[in-house]
């Protein structure tokens, strides 16, 4: 052991850990900041705790590993609120917030609430340090449950407002880096064998059966395994959002996405098997579309590293427990090729011809404003082979996650999770863990109002992303909901959805950053190519059609 500030303690066991960013709003642990600065740890000051906690969030989620925000007391509250996404993501983020001394607790202290029930509502994790003494205790078991079974965030509240009574303070402390739990997973448990032997014996006898891969696969870095066994056993493969990068686009068994965010294409398909092989997925309510996609009583098999998953939602014939890239690992040993199930490929590739002529005229369209299909085919071509697309929620999540196919196996698809206007700082974020790769954030002019401000952090901290906005000066998802309502189209409702068309590239260029206006489809290859060389942040105003509206999910009668 050695005599130490809590400060030094903790930066070093983060950097440890392989943190290479700190996202924080001030005024918190100043004296810790310092201190990671001296081991070159970067240190990113939002604009707002919210930001901070989702560029932390699309950190973790593109290096696969922990990543570190943090606020003073006073906006404990506001970061937790931004950990919900990394909750709903399954992001392992460590949060650090300081929080009023114990002595004033519960006594009207200024500016302080309740800490435990907001953390405990988004994280997996959450504990209180009195002392540097306790840091060792706490800040690795922070770290063992960021990454352990099903990931997620989780919350350590430092005593003193700006955590000084832990940070400042003395003592003697041995800085212990617990190597599995760098990573994402920590462990790699496989199936059990005779799991194994019996989902394949289930998966080969079936008929129609199809994969529909989750969250888990990206987590557990399984593309190339669930190309085999899908290739094995020749079964289609749908990809949920949070899994879009880990089958090829243009494979002959490839559907898309399933769910509410969907291709109809890839609902049908899931609704037509006779079994459904859920990999990695928590088979929650988007990729289901409200537990209908497949229907109630469709044989299930379900693989997934938290045994808790397992028939949450759906009764299983079958459960796996296991980290994914290893159990299909053990899946593809036992198993010999199958022999091509023709009519079953042949109906599923039928259904994806059909949904891409049904879309077609669109996707290929002149018009101006833009149609954001034919934006989306635009970006289809012209992401470069490397890039990192970063989605907002809404109709962006839904064109992007429908529309735009990655057809480079080295792109990466990160995806909201609930809200909207997480997509500017969490492309911050992603740039931040991969800087030397081109990263895309796809958002509208609803999402980028949020937090235009951090442009300006962009900017100081030289996080060179490209934000493209699909500007069609409205929230226009709400229209049909909010006409519905007054019964038509009037002032009133017309004060719900739609907003003046803004001039985000001249915003972008009043902060220094680059910015360029589309308005037809043949201009957005060259805009992307000076943003993506601008070196510097910058945004891409497309100025889209305001009918461009997202289809409702196909749902079986």
């Amino acid at each position: 052991m050695s005599k130490m500030t809590g400060a030094r303690f903790l930066a070093e066991t983060v950097h440890g850990y392989g943190i290479t960013h700190v996202f924080f709003m001030p005024y918190i642990a100043p004296r810790s900041l310092m201190e990671m600065e001296k081991l070159g740890i970067k240190r990113i000051q939002t604009h707002g705790e919210k930001a901070a906690a989702y560029m932390a969030d699309a950190y973790a989620r593109v290096t696969r590993r922990p990543s570190l925000c943090m606020a003073q007391s006073v906006g404990a509250l506001n970061l937790a609120a931004g950990l919900q996404d990394a909750y709903l993501a399954c992001a392992p983020v460590v949060a650090l917030t300081g929080r009023e001394n114990q002595i004033n607790q519960r006594r009207h202290a200024y500016q302080e609430v309740d800490h435990i029930n907001p953390f405990s509502a988004v994280t997996k994790y959450s504990g209180f340090v009195a002392a540097p003494e306790q840091l060792p205790v706490y800040l690795r078991q922070a770290f063992r449950s960021a990454t352990s079974g099903t990931p997620g965030p989780v919350h350590l509240d430092l005593e003193g407002l700006a955590g000084q009574m832990v940070v400042d303070r003395e003592a003697d402390l041995e800085i212990v880096i617990e190597e599995p739990f760098t990573q994402l997973p920590p462990f790699r448990p496989e199936a059990e064998l005779e799991k194994v032997v019996e989902a394949l014996q289930l998966l080969t006898t079936a008929k129609r059966p199809i994969i529909v891969a989750g969250g888990g696969v990206t987590a557990s870095g399984a593309r190339d395994e669930l190309v085999s066994l899908a290739e094995k056993l020749s079964i289609p493969v749908a990809t949920s959002l949070n899994a879009k990068a880990m089958f090829p686009s243009d494979h002959p068994l490839a559907v898309g996405v399933p769910g509410s965010y969907s291709r109809a294409c890839a609902n049908q398909a899931v609704c037509e098997a006779d079994l459904v092989f859920f990999i990695g997925s928590h088979t929650g309510g988007q990729v289901t579309n409200g537990y209908r996609i497949p229907p109630q009583g469709t044989p299930i098999i379900q693989l997934d590293i938290n045994p808790e998953e397992l028939g949450r939602n759906y009764p299983i014939q079958l459960g796996m427990q296991g980290d994914v890239r290893n159990s299909l690992r053990a899946m593809i040993r036992q198993v010999e090729t199958a022999e091509p199930r023709t009519q079953w490929i042949d109906r599923v590739q039928k259904l994806v011809r059909n949904w891409k002529e049904s879309v077609s005229d669109k996707v290929n369209s002149d018009i101006v404003p833009i149609l954001p299909e034919r934006l989306c085919r635009e970006l289809t071509d012209h992401l470069p082979s490397d890039a990192i697309l970063v989605s907002d929620t809404g109709h962006s999540g839904i064109w992007t996650g429908t529309m735009i196919d990655l057809k480079h196996p080295d792109q990466i698809f990160v995806r909201c999770s609930g809200s909207l206007g997480w997509g500017l700082p969490a492309a911050m974020g992603a740039k931040c863990a991969q800087p030397d790769r081109p990263v895309l954030c796809f958002t509208g002019d609803g999402g980028i109002w949020y937090h235009l401000s951090e442009l300006d952090t962009a900017m100081k901290c030289g996080i060179n992303a490209v934000i493209l906005v699909n500007n069609n000066h409205s929230l226009n998802q709400e229209k049909g909901g909010v006409e519905s309502v007054y019964g038509g189209r009037t002032p009133g409702s017309d004060e719900l959805w739609l907003f003046p068309d803004a001039d985000f590239a001249g915003i972008a260029e009043s902060m220094g950053c680059f910015g360029i206006t589309v308005h037809k489809p043949g201009q957005l290859a060259s805009a992307l190519d000076q943003a993506f060389t601008a070196e510097k942040p910058a945004v891409v105003d497309v100025k889209t059609h305001i009918e461009g509206i997202a289809p409702r999910a196909w749902t079986p009668a």
